[in-house]
């Protein structure tokens, strides 16, 4: 009686829903449930929607308080320190006798919003009492003033509850470990089964407009949310207004169109363009302007274009005249001061009223989550740039797989100088905080060393993104205190060199997390983060996506991966078949992503990147990883930047090339640090070129088709 009371009670105040009951239907005698831990009204949830007898383990310390002292003559509880030995291997025996115990792995109720540390016990007590898991998500919870969370998120006395019970199902230990090692190995996997739960039971089949809404409603329409170097900051309604005006006028110039073009920087006005084509249904094309007039005349021709979006002031900042006048040949120009001009005091009455109204947004255009979102061009590091397709689902996937493993909240100010072409810029930098309440500060350019670090010391910057060697840049030039407010910075789209990640430890106190993916992934497929973290790699794989790893003929070290999980692209976009949508395969078959890339997994899961298969020199019948020679470089002249690349030889068949920015570099000092690090002699290069300045992409990797020619004129 007591617990259909409560049922009603929550019913009404919370409308509350539970998915999965089914698997209830699948238990044994042993059953450990495990849940996230939101609020205090967890316990009184599990309680009241789990329709079985429980005893609730929980913290000593509640167990002593005034609400554990009630709680105790209610249901049954079992007191555990989950830092005590003793106490776990006492809760060992309670589960053994049989039953269901309800445990929260986290120890803790949440102060993030996310996951917390994930106790090891828990894991061991499962593992030793031969029980079965039942995962349940817990999710709304956070939102109420029962949480934790006062002044990180926007509270709310009865926002709708959702349990999600997930099937059970048992650790797999390997049975030769013993002692502390399976311990750990126990708390891995139930640390990886926490972070799939939160991934697998989130809402990914909604639309980015959707998704962006649901922003809107769980922290309040009056929250900031992006701002740049005009230092206007917009909040949600003021964006989502933007959007609005400038999406509908927009549209009614590109009326059927599949793909619109946008050749804009990181600005305000950029992203409500890009927000705008959402609502209205229409899927925006990023052109790399960087490309040059054949890049981009050749994406524009892939993605069958019609019209590209772009500015006059914007050109000529950029010096882009002679590449516009190019591309006005090939599709038809729209500049945003004329479509300034055509807003009138009507179209903004009407973009304010129907920017209120979820209803009215949500009708401007009916799409499903598996229908294109964006289109990016790949950088052409290696070759002829692909047009890359990517869904609202594959975007949303990637954005909560981070989620499910960082914590981002609303308190955050995200520091974004990378360009919204490059797909890490404008998932990670843009999407993910935007859809979840973080507030984001995009500046135009990533080069600018000095500028970028007075920028985070201005805006209190929590969270930086850049690669490698913009973030070596930085470090030259910041002050050691323009980065105080850092908590995270997140390296990608190069590998990171190990004396970049030591400066900023020693200069700035701060972490460098790297992680690693392609803008065909949506892009993150690894990545390190605070509770997972190992130098050297690029992390773990991200929650949901299966793998395989193929044997690569002539290498002792590293196999090709390859990838699946529903943050893989729709498909490419050929400019040998323009506008056909080409989806991934491989030969483990269709859905798979060859992402060319030569790795290793450890028995903890942490990634490291060999190299790529087409960055391989063979050398008199060797296998040689152009990568290597690169931070061998780095090791011998670490303030300069090198490429190095590969060209034919008559006797050897290849022979490796280094180009590099440092002065009178000398071979016999990279041959003496070979000798030192035991590095094989096909490593050293048989020749290093001084160059000015690497050539670089707009994303920040180096451009090896542009090296390559530069050793074809010397």
């Amino acid at each position: 009686m007591i617990k259909a009371i409560l049922r009603w009670v929550l019913k009404k105040l919370y409308k509350v829903e539970v998915h999965g009951i089914e698997h209830l239907k699948q238990i044994d005698e042993r059953l450990l449930v495990v849940a996230n831990h939101t609020s205090f009204l967890d316990a009184i949830l599990l309680y009241a929607y789990l329709p079985i007898p429980i005893t609730f383990a929980i913290n000593t310390y509640t167990a002593r308080s005034l609400i554990g002292r009630i709680a105790s003559k209610l249901v049954n509880l079992f007191p555990l320190d989950p830092a005590n030995p003793l106490s776990i291997r006492s809760l060992i025996r309670r589960v053994e006798q049989g039953g269901c115990v309800v445990i929260f792995p986290e120890g803790r109720i949440t102060r993030t919003g996310a996951l917390m540390k994930v106790y090891h016990g828990p894991g061991l007590v499962a593992d030793r009492a031969d029980a079965t898991i039942l995962p349940i998500r817990i999710d709304g919870a956070q939102y109420t003033p029962f949480s934790r969370l006062r002044g990180r998120v926007r509270l709310s006395w009865f926002p709708k509850i959702t349990l999600t019970i997930q099937p059970p199902r048992k650790l797999h230990i390997d049975e030769s470990l013993r002692g502390r090692a399976r311990r750990e190995a126990a708390g891995q996997q139930l640390t990886e089964l926490m972070t799939t739960m939160m991934f697998e039971t989130a809402n990914r089949d909604q639309t980015l407009a959707e998704r962006l809404l649901d922003a809107r409603t769980i922290h309040g329409g009056k929250h900031i949310v992006v701002e740049d170097t005009e230092r206007s900051p917009l909040s949600y309604n003021k964006l989502i207004t933007h959007s609005v005006i400038l999406g509908r006028k927009i549209t009614k110039q590109c009326d059927g169109d599949e793909f619109v073009g946008i050749l804009l920087p990181s600005t305000l006005t950029t992203v409500s363009l890009f927000w705008g084509l959402q609502f209205y249904g229409q899927t925006p094309a990023m052109l790399n302007y960087t490309a040059g007039a054949q890049g981009m005349v050749a994406a524009c021709e892939t993605a069958q274009l019609k019209h590209v979006i772009t500015s006059r002031r914007f050109i000529k900042l950029a010096k882009l005249e002679q590449v516009v006048e190019i591309l006005a040949g090939h599709v038809e120009l729209v500049y945003l001061e004329d479509v300034a001009t055509t807003i009138s005091g009507i179209d903004k009455v009407i973009g304010l009223i129907t920017s209120r109204s979820d209803h009215l947004l949500s009708n401007l255009a009916t799409r499903s989550a598996k229908a294109p979102a964006v289109v990016l061009f790949t950088s052409g590091s290696e070759g002829t740039p692909k047009g890359v397709v990517l869904s609202h689902r594959n975007l949303l996937s990637n954005i909560q797989q981070l989620t499910s493993s960082i914590d981002f909240n609303a308190q955050d100010i995200a520091l974004n100088a990378l360009p919204l072409f490059h797909s890490f810029g404008l998932s990670a930098g843009m999407l993910l905080p935007i859809t979840s309440g973080v507030r984001v500060f995009f500046y135009p350019s990533p080069l600018h060393y000095r500028v970028v670090p007075e920028v985070a010391y201005d805006i209190n910057a929590t969270i930086l993104y850049g690669t490698n060697t913009f973030l070596a840049g930085y470090a030259r030039f910041a002050n050691p205190y323009d980065f105080y407010s850092i908590r995270y910075v997140f390296a990608g789209a190069e590998k990171l060199q190990a004396e970049v990640r030591q400066t900023w430890q020693d200069k700035f106190g701060v972490r460098i997390f790297e992680g690693y993916g392609a803008t065909e992934t949506s892009p993150v497929i690894a990545g390190n983060t605070p509770i997972a973290n190992k130098a050297g790699t690029v992390g773990r794989l991200m929650p949901g996506m299966d793998y395989r790893l193929m044997p690569v003929e002539g290498l002792d070290e590293g196999q090709r991966l390859q990838v699946r999980g529903p943050n893989i692209m729709l498909g490419y976009l050929l400019h040998s078949n323009p506008g056909q949508l080409v989806p991934p395969a491989s030969e483990l078959g269709d859905g798979w992503y060859d992402t060319g890339d030569i790795i290793t997994i450890d028995d903890e899961g942490f990634v490291r990147i060999c190299g790529r298969a087409k960055r391989f020199a063979k050398i008199a019948g060797e296998m040689v990883s152009l990568t290597s020679v690169e931070i061998l470089a780095s090791r011998v002249w670490p303030d300069a930047e090198h490429a190095a690349v590969a060209i034919p030889d008559a006797r050897k068949g290849e022979q490796v090339i280094l180009l590099t920015t440092a002065e009178n570099a000398d071979r016999s000092r990279i041959i003496s640090q070979a000798q030192n690090d035991g590095v094989a002699e096909t490593a050293i290069p048989r020749q290093i070129i001084h160059v000015a300045a690497i050539p670089l992409l707009g994303t920040g990797k180096v451009d090896y088709v542009s090296a390559t020619k530069m050793v074809d004129v010397q």
